[in-house]
């Protein structure tokens, strides 16, 4: 079985592509949901987590208070990369184990979808990588319409922190193009047929 990751920057439109592989029959992995459910469940990184960024990381009802910790770490590079380094590793684990389940049933590939694939270092439990391309312009358009309480410096911030998007298309072995004029249904499809049949491709 293959694994095969999917990555891009944000706005680039990874998600529907991912709905998309998913009405397809796809197994996928949606390695963002996972870290937070990971992190509210997996009792050991509970105990890290508190004891690396204090009491205030969980609230009253043991529930991830992210927007506490997103302030705690997204202008500090030390603790961001601390966190990273903490929750990774157990959201490797997550996945491995999920991977070997979607074998088990048979399925030719699976697809992994996370922002931070290259920046984290999961894409190497991966066998392949699709990037997924939209120019810049239309990527902050996107986000400032699909998150009104975000500003354009927001959205750059956020950039800022990520690959860029030529490095992503590099380092991936098949890009995707949704810039909003090619047709996103007739790639995916190709590698698709590439992945679930052809898979020497």
């Amino acid at each position: 079985m293959l694994r095969i990751g999917i990555t891009g920057g944000i706005g680039s439109g990874k998600s529907i592509v991912s709905r998309l592989f998913h009405a397809l029959g796809v197994p996928i992995y949606d390695a963002d949901t996972r870290a937070r459910w990971v992190m509210e469940n997996d009792a050991e990184l509970r105990q890290q987590l508190t004891a690396a960024f204090g009491p205030d990381t969980y609230d009253a009802a043991g529930r991830l208070n992210r927007p506490v910790l997103a302030g705690t770490v997204f202008n500090n590079p030390a603790l961001l990369a601390q966190l990273n380094g903490l929750v990774h590793p157990h959201v490797g684990t997550d996945f491995e184990r999920w991977a070997l389940a979607q074998q088990a049933a048979g399925h030719p590939y699976v697809l992994k979808e996370a922002a931070l694939l290259f920046e984290a270092g999961s894409y190497k439990q991966l066998d392949r990588i699709i990037t997924v391309f939209a120019p810049l312009a239309v990527r902050q358009a996107r986000v400032l319409r699909r998150d009104p309480h975000r500003s354009p410096a927001d959205v750059q911030a956020i950039m800022a922190k990520q690959l860029s998007e030529e490095e992503k298309m590099q380092r991936a072995d098949y890009v995707l193009t949704n810039d909003d004029m090619q047709p996103l249904l007739p790639q995916v499809l190709a590698l698709h047929h590439m992945f679930g049949i052809g898979q020497q491709a």
